[in-house]
């Protein structure tokens, strides 16, 4: 049994008894988007993350997924990407092209994966540069708050110290305002260098998906999304507050399991 709700202003909970039903919960959840996005841009814009986020996506390449989503619309984005070979174990392109991608039918030039010859600052230029040309053809829409593009969906892990992407708790990335991708050379997680989305981005989409499993995050959880006054260290994760668009948590009981006060039905 699911239970869900609002949550103030940090968005819907998703909160589920087992993982079983976390994975459909979000299959289903990312296939309605697909479709209500293809209906009224012809695209879906999806912008993945690393970690377990792939294995729970697992799903979508089954029945009845694999048939009823329109892959041939998909344009595939990384929100963050370690800089490393395509083909190397640490690789979010490898993760998410051998467990989910190479699955389904995607169009291959739809990937847009980084440069992995290029340095990573290099790489975070190149980056950015392809995804501002596909704003310009409206293949990822454009916020009309801001100049940021607009992804249809990005779908965001956490770590247990509340990080997101590749933005780490303390880093001076939080505070970048004007690139769209950034770089890192010292992330605090092997490898060091990585490229991330920045804030700005992540806040422009049209929905931001926070996917979290397991106690070991519970404690995160609370820290991002209750209300625990000024005492706390802002995480990264409770600094995902999308401007227009909308913000879920799919979480299961153990992940969930420290937030305050039971979350039910509304």
């Amino acid at each position: 049994m699911a239970l869900s709700g609002a949550h103030k202003d940090r968005g819907e909970l998703r909160i589920q008894e087992s993982l079983d039903e976390l994975c459909t919960d979000l299959a289903d959840y990312i296939a309605e988007l697909s479709e209500v996005s293809v209906k009224e841009r012809g695209v879906f814009a999806i912008a993945l993350s690393g970690g377990s986020l792939i294995g729970l996506m697992g799903k979508l390449c089954e029945a009845p997924y694999d048939k009823t989503v329109d892959w041939a619309k998909w344009y595939i984005f990384w929100a963050d990407e370690r800089v490393v070979a395509k083909n190397h174990v640490d690789s979010n392109y490898k993760l998410a092209k051998d467990g989910l991608l190479s699955k389904v039918p995607i169009v291959p030039s739809h990937l847009h994966s980084i440069n992995d010859s290029l340095s990573a600052e290099e790489a975070a230029n190149d980056y950015e540069f392809v995804i501002r040309q596909l704003v310009r053809t409206r293949v990822i829409s454009v916020s009309d708050i801001s100049d940021c593009p607009k992804f249809d969906l990005i779908l965001l892990g956490m770590g247990p110290d509340g990080h997101v992407a590749s933005l780490f708790p303390n880093h001076s990335v939080l505070n970048e305002e004007d690139e769209w991708v950034t770089f890192i050379t010292d992330s605090p997680k092997p490898p060091p260098e990585r490229i991330t989305f920045t804030l700005p981005v992540i806040n422009s989409a049209s929905n931001v998906a926070v996917v979290v499993t397991g106690s070991s995050k519970a404690e995160a959880v609370h820290l991002a999304i209750d209300d625990v006054g000024p005492d706390f260290p802002s995480l990264p994760a409770r600094l995902v507050q999308p401007t227009q668009g909308k913000l879920v948590w799919f979480l299961d009981k153990p992940a969930a399991s420290k937030l305050d006060g039971s979350q039910s039905s509304e």
